[in-house]
């Protein structure tokens, strides 16, 4: 395959990192923002896409007629299938070979949101890998955020289970190299970085990087639920993604690190190195 990939989500985190990785070997790329606009170095990249409005799901083909790959960030949504479902088809009525879809190592093929997706991809036949992430590094500089800034906790239903924490890198890695590969295996990968981590040792480590107490609060599934609630996250994935801390607690992600479905990352910043690049993001001003 020698034509363009189009990464939709191609301002956000995942998204840009792959598009920098894409650069940097020379492949032709094509980032899908609500906006349209692409930051530098990727001006004139840029399309607009929302995935919300199947009036944009044509610009990307219009803009580009050689994409060949699709990079798939769906709304965090509790049913995203009918609008993946139309663009799917769509691009692959333009000529699109393999999909590439970001989902979530608590979402699984057939299951809530991007399982069906997933479930979909893999039955019409089409080239295509689903990554499965674990939690992401950067969530504790996003939306775990206020509670460590303000609060000084970290409140979660994991208890003692061992995590391996991963890095935007490391995900960008990964679909990068499903993207230019020549063959791909239409399966899914579970994407973990490289050290597993209890939230007490999580919050250990940031104590000593921050230099004050952080607790590690350890609550049930329904006070999770209701705990996150204000965050105004789709109510079934909601409680799916709190039901996984339960099976993290029970070593659900410790028991699958290190084996042939699972991908673990070297590119991104270890967790301490994280933590010591952002430290004003939990401090008060």
């Amino acid at each position: 395959m020698n034509g363009t990939i189009l990464v939709t989500g191609g301002t956000g985190k995942t998204g840009l990192a792959l598009a920098k990785l894409l650069q940097a070997s020379n492949h032709s790329s094509l980032l899908a923002s609500r906006s349209g606009n692409a930051p530098e170095p990727f001006t004139g990249k840029g399309v607009k896409f929302n995935w919300h409005d199947e009036s944009t799901y044509e610009n990307p083909f219009k803009a580009d007629s050689n994409i060949d790959r699709v990079y798939l960030i769906l709304p965090f949504m509790d049913d995203p299938y009918a609008l993946a479902k139309t663009f799917i088809d769509l691009s692959i009525s333009k000529g699109v070979k393999r999909f590439v879809l970001l989902s979530g190592s608590a979402i699984s093929k057939g299951g809530i949101s991007h399982g069906k997706v997933q479930e979909y991809l893999d039955n019409i036949g089409v080239e295509y890998t689903t990554l499965r992430p674990t939690f992401f590094i950067e969530n504790f500089g996003s939306m775990m955020a206020p509670s460590i800034r303000d609060s000084n906790i970290i409140v979660s239903a994991k208890r003692d289970g061992r995590i391996p924490v991963v890095a935007t890198e490391d995900i960008a890695h990964a679909a990068y190299d499903a993207l230019v590969s020549k063959t791909i295996a239409n399966t899914e990968f579970y994407v973990f970085g490289p050290t597993l981590y209890t939230w007490d040792e999580v919050a250990a480590l940031l104590s000593e990087v921050l230099g004050r107490k952080i607790t590690h609060v350890r609550k049930s599934v329904d006070e999770m639920v209701a705990a996150m609630a204000p965050l105004g996250l789709p109510p079934k994935l909601m409680q799916v993604l709190c039901e996984h801390d339960e099976a993290l607690a029970n070593g659900a992600e410790e028991a699958l690190f290190g084996k042939s479905n699972t991908i673990t990352g070297k590119h991104g910043p270890s967790l301490r190195e994280y933590f010591e690049a952002n430290k004003h993001i939990w401090i008060k001003q």
